[in-house]
């Protein structure tokens, strides 16, 4: 199935990038009205998307796929814009499309089967990166907040991100001292006693078997259980990321919209250009058959744990699919939430483009993402995907009529992607660090001096490998280097 699954869905994205339905490529997709209107040679438009594509194919996704061992849409999707546009026909795009997909999927597998074999261990250092992206996602919806509103306003929201933190763990200690409090009423009516240090999950289990069909015990045990579950949930660390997040974007949306409001009679709606924007979509509900098929493909495929959607969602999901039971549902939730804070602040930027150039993103608005990780099974994912693709695509003119009502709507989408950038480019290079650090402990002082002059050494080239890959190809270069030093026994 997963075989499946990746080769059919490069295929379709590259089949539907040949017939100019859609692409990955923000950058390419303003061009392709230019070929499809007959101004631009298919050549030309191959060689313009391959010198667009070819430095995030090798910096941001072949770095983030070894980094987070998944597959993802640079990867994936930017070789099959170029392969479609590239294509005469479009069933050589379809087999070229598929082959690469499988290219990608078993490149993947080797790769991490070969640093496996290493003596220092490489991929299990990767994980590091993951813990300062999972902090550095509180911070940025309140750094785009400084950059619109300013500061008095960012610090009143700071201050209130910081008091729901601080709340959160409180609120979450109410619900274990009740599961306590169950635990300690269960114990007394069947008189057993546990030792101090006795886990809660030790608890349960003793009481389940000596409650026997005692229903007020089963109760109180049920109770324990569900009270325990909240409060440890309430109170992880994930949630209160994804809480904090959550605060931060309804404040920034909450400003945006208030400052609309107030200078509503300055707003502007160009009616001519409503009718340009409405002829190209049309062309776009034209494709719909197929960017549904490619909707269920993305979301089957994030929901078997094949892809991430996103630089934000990577390193979050690389913890998920290690993790089981409640954490790993906590951690999918949370790297949907980061997918869905990520996917409205591309919008506009998709919205627009799209309306204006009749051509649309082969990941949609990215929300088939979150719809992947959240759903019990890869064919509902698959199901569902395809539908949310569908009303996207019905939904895009009053998506873009709204954004012209409200124009600081769209000014706050690219302060989110900013300081997104911004806050993830710090986090990968704090996460490098650890990463070097855990790689060699008995010689940290010469793995982050490796680490850190890669890293130095990228910034004084004038950034040949862009900064958001720049701390992930640093680390995989040192543990490459490392092991290479191990090997002749310098290290």
């Amino acid at each position: 199935m997963e075989i499946a699954v990746i080769m059919l869905l490069t295929a379709l994205t590259a089949v539907a990038a040949h017939l100019g339905k859609a692409v990955f490529h923000d950058g390419i997709r303003p061009i392709l009205p230019e070929y499809l209107e007959g101004r631009m040679k298919r050549s030309e438009l191959a060689s313009i998307s391959f010198g667009l594509s070819i430095g995030f194919i090798v910096s941001v996704g072949l770095s983030f796929a070894v980094s987070f061992e998944l597959l993802n849409p640079w990867l994936l999707f930017l070789p099959t814009d170029i392969l479609g546009v590239m294509a005469t026909r479009w069933w050589i795009a379809a087999a070229l499309g598929g082959a690469w997909g499988l290219v990608a999927l078993f490149g993947l597998t080797g790769v991490q089967a070969a640093f496996t074999l290493l003596p220092i261990d490489l991929l299990g250092a990767l994980g590091e990166l993951s813990t300062p992206v999972l902090v550095a996602f509180t911070a940025f919806p309140i750094i785009a907040i400084l950059y619109q509103f300013g500061w008095v306003k960012a610090s009143i929201s700071g201050l209130i991100a910081l008091v729901v933190r601080q709340l959160l763990p409180v609120v979450g200690g109410v619900y274990t001292d009740k599961a306590e409090m169950n635990v300690e009423q269960a114990s007394q009516l069947t008189g057993i006693s546990f030792a101090k240090d006795a886990e809660f999950a030790e608890k349960i289990d003793a009481l389940k078997a000596g409650a026997g069909q005692n229903q007020q015990v089963l109760d109180l045990i049920s109770q324990a259980a569900n009270n325990y579950s909240l409060g440890t949930t309430i109170s992880s660390f994930t949630m209160q990321v994804a809480v904090l997040m959550l605060i931060g974007m309804i404040l920034l949306v909450s400003f945006a919209i208030i400052k609309d409001l107030k200078n509503k009679g300055d707003i502007v709606i160009n009616s001519e250009e409503e009718n340009i924007f409405d002829a190209r979509t049309k062309r776009i509900y034209k494709g719909i058959p197929l960017l549904a098929g490619i909707g269920a493909l993305l979301a089957m495929a994030a929901n078997l744990g094949l892809m991430t959607g996103s630089e934000v969602s990577g390193p979050i999901l690389q913890q998920a699919w290690d993790a089981t039971g409640q954490e790993q549902r906590e951690l999918l939730q949370s790297a949907a939430i980061a997918d869905i804070i990520r996917g409205i602040s591309f919008i506009p930027l998709i919205v627009t483009t799209a309306i204006a150039t009749g051509v649309y993103g082969v990941v949609g608005l990215t929300f088939v993402f979150p719809i992947g990780y959240l759903l019990p099974n890869p064919v509902l994912a698959g199901i569902v995907g395809a539908v949310w693709i569908c009303l996207e695509i019905v939904a895009l003119r009053g998506i873009g009529r709204f954004l012209q009502r409200y124009p600081s709507l769209r000014e706050s989408s690219d302060n989110i992607r900013s300081s997104m950038n911004s806050m993830i480019e710090l986090a990968l290079f704090i996460g490098g660090a650890f990463a070097a650090m855990k790689m060699a402990p008995d010689a940290v002082g010469l793995s982050l001096t490796i680490y850190i002059l890669l890293y130095a050494a990228n910034e004084g080239l004038g950034r040949p490998i862009m900064k958001l890959a720049a701390g992930p190809v640093a680390i995989i270069l040192t543990g490459i280097i490392l092991n290479l030093l191990y090997v002749l026994h310098l290290v």
